[in-house]
Parts: structure tokens; C-alpha cells; sequence
């Protein structure tokens, strides 16, 4: 199986945008996808807003919401656009800054962890809790997800969630217009 190991945490099936917020992983763990989802402004699709907040280009003029967030230094490691097309911003073995104050019970360690950042992939969707995510979206994230089960084995279908689920309180993404159900079956049939 090592011979199939990707050899770097940079996707092939994307364009790279590197981001500087990210650093180092406090160990080599990745074992959690977090499923995410962004539009900007909120509920607009499309332009380099999503790309410019997670380099810190965001122009604060541009938008009105653009002045609540651009001070935020935040990044995934992937984007998924409504087209499918894949931008990475971190290298998957490094950490991204995408999951916040979150929580997660850890069913192998039998323990709540924090500090997901540490061991987790953030993949961002291009879009909002009431759109309908497209199917190029769903390909795409597919053959994400297929890429990094290849690199880590620790990660699994039992360990991918949204963001959700991890801050609930906080967060929605990516929210009921996500289809877990034909994701997880995409997914099941590449696997297979």
C-alpha cells in the first residue's frame, strides 16, 4: 500500500493558493475531515473574495461584511467551488486554521478532543446552508476525500463530519442544503 501513499500534502487535482495562516501540526496525526461551507458576501457565489480573506487580501471596501471579517486570519486547506474546480491553500500536513473553538468525541480514543486543527483536513464548499450543492461539488469532493484516505490512513468514512457538528452552537456549514447521504454513497462506490 505505501507505493500508493501521495507523496506530498499538495493535491494534483488543484490549484494552489498558498495561504500563510497555517503552521505546523503538533504531531504527524490526521485523522478528521471537517466539512465546511463559505460564500462571500453571504449568499453570492463566484469572485475572489474566499480567496483574498484566507490570503488576508480582503478588501475591506468592496462589501459591507467584508469590514466585519477582514481582520480574521483564517484558511482550509481545500475550496471546492460551485464548479468543482479544487483550490488549495495549506498543505495537508500542516495545520489550517478552519475549525475554531470546536469539539469532537474521538470514538477510538474514547475521549473529547479540542484543538481540531491539530489533527483535521478543512475542506470549504462554495456555498450556504439553502443552496443545493452542485454535482460537480460532490465529484470533486469525492475524489478529495479518495486522495487524502490514501495519504492518511488513520481517516475514514466514520471520520468525516461538518462544522457543524463540531461547534454547534457556533456554526451551521455546511448545512441542510448538503446531501450527506449521496456524498457518503459517491464516496462508498469509489472506495469500493
Amino acid at each position: 500500500m505505501e507505493d500508493k501513499q501521495p507523496l506530498s500534502g499538495w493535491w494534483s487535482g488543484a490549484r494552489q493558493v498558498v495561504s500563510p495562516n497555517c503552521d505546523a501540526r503538533p504531531d504527524e496525526e490526521v485523522s478528521l475531515l471537517l466539512i465546511h461551507a463559505i460564500s462571500l458576501p453571504p449568499g453570492e457565489f463566484s469572485g475572489g473574495a474566499i480567496e483574498a480573506l484566507f490570503t488576508n487580501q480582503l478588501t475591506v471596501g468592496e462589501h459591507p461584511f467584508f469590514a466585519e471579517i477582514a481582520h480574521l486570519r483564517v484558511s482550509a486547506h481545500l475550496l471546492i467551488r460551485r464548479d468543482g474546480e479544487c483550490v488549495q491553500f495549506v498543505d495537508t500536513d500542516h495545520r489550517a486554521w478552519h475549525a475554531g473553538r470546536s469539539g469532537w468525541w474521538d470514538a477510538r480514543q474514547l475521549s473529547w478532543r479540542t484543538a481540531l486543527n491539530d489533527f483535521s483536513v478543512g475542506i470549504e464548499l462554495e456555498g450556504d446552508d439553502v443552496t443545493p450543492y452542485s454535482k460537480a461539488q460532490y465529484n470533486a469532493l469525492t475524489e478529495a476525500v479518495v486522495w487524502l484516505m490514501a495519504r492518511y490512513p488513520q481517516l475514514n468514512a466514520d471520520r468525516i463530519t461538518s462544522h457543524a457538528h463540531v461547534a454547534p452552537l457556533r456554526k451551521t456549514d455546511p448545512g441542510p442544503a448538503f446531501d450527506w447521504a449521496y456524498f457518503r454513497q459517491r464516496l462508498s462506490s469509489r472506495l469500493e
